[in-house]
């Protein structure tokens, strides 16, 4: 058996009872101070997430979030340990949203199934998340995984409905697909007054990226070179609206609905069900 990179009896107990011994790792992801593993065993396979310092808080609270949430056969079990918390999950196969689009951006083939893509996952926010009263507020390309079963939203540890509020951690969202009405506010107020209507430019400005391979806001247009600003300047900057979509037009048809909805303000956008229904449109 391989060694998780720290010291948890009971993680690995979780781990073997999904997946029996001898289990295989390959580290995910790692930042914000959470990692995330890919664990395989003869029996299973389970997503295993930690987090420590920064991360802690907000591994903790994807654990809280879902258990109130209560999606079925997603969250296997959770806890805390001396120094960190962590999760284990079940493990979708499937790819993620941009991985989906990859034949489009490749050589501009498979525009069904980029339509089905885009619409499946505006219907598994509005399902899973909106119609409940909880909103995501992370939404990027790699937070749709595409099952056989329907679409499966992952990284929740930034969704919230009232009663339910995140720890104010520096970072949240990323700032290319926050909306103008929220890109002045703290990193931690963000998810708190974000709304439904948030996260429908979110998705918006998810699939555009999804689809073109571009984020939809043209910063060379507007003088700017995001990587030389602060998150707080550059989300100063979105916030003011003054920096254009971008005009190449690789999908017209597609583009054209979510340019609505992204020059749209928050009481404008439709929502993330009526979005699934006009990308179907598009395909009929």
């Amino acid at each position: 058996m391989e060694r998780f990179p720290f010291d948890h009896a009971e993680v690995v107990a979780v781990a073997e009872a999904a997946c029996g011994r001898a289990l295989r790792l390959r580290e995910v992801t790692s930042r914000r101070g959470a990692v995330v593993w890919d664990v395989t065993g003869p029996e299973g396979r389970v997503a295993v997430k930690v987090g420590s310092g920064d991360g802690e808080a907000a591994v903790s609270r994807e654990a809280a979030v879902l258990q109130e949430l209560d999606v079925p056969d997603h969250l296997v079990a959770s806890g805390r340990g001396t120094d960190n918390s962590w999760l284990v999950t079940r493990w979708f196969e499937g790819p993620s949203t941009w991985d989906a689009f990859a034949r489009f951006r490749e050589s501009g083939t498979g525009r069904t199934e980029g339509i089905e893509t885009a619409a499946e996952l505006c219907e598994a926010v509005a399902t899973t998340l909106h119609d409940r009263g909880w909103v995501h507020g992370d939404l990027h390309p790699d937070h749709g995984i595409h099952t056989s079963g329907g679409v499966r939203l992952i990284d929740l540890a930034w969704t919230w409905r009232e009663g339910l509020r995140p720890p104010p951690v520096t970072g949240v969202g990323i700032d290319h697909f926050v909306p103008p009405e929220l890109a002045l506010r703290g990193a931690g107020d963000l998810p708190l007054a974000g709304g439904a209507a948030a996260d429908v430019y979110t998705l918006a400005a998810t699939v555009w990226t999804c689809a073109t391979g571009c984020r939809p806001l043209d910063y060379a247009a507007a003088g700017i070179t995001p990587e030389r600003l602060t998150s707080d300047q550059l989300r100063a900057r979105i916030a003011a609206g003054r920096i254009p979509l971008r005009t190449e037009e690789p999908w017209p048809e597609l583009q054209s609905v979510l340019r609505q909805v992204l020059l749209s303000g928050p009481h404008d956008r439709p929502s993330a069900r009526d979005l699934a229904h006009s990308l179907i449109r598009l395909a009929s």
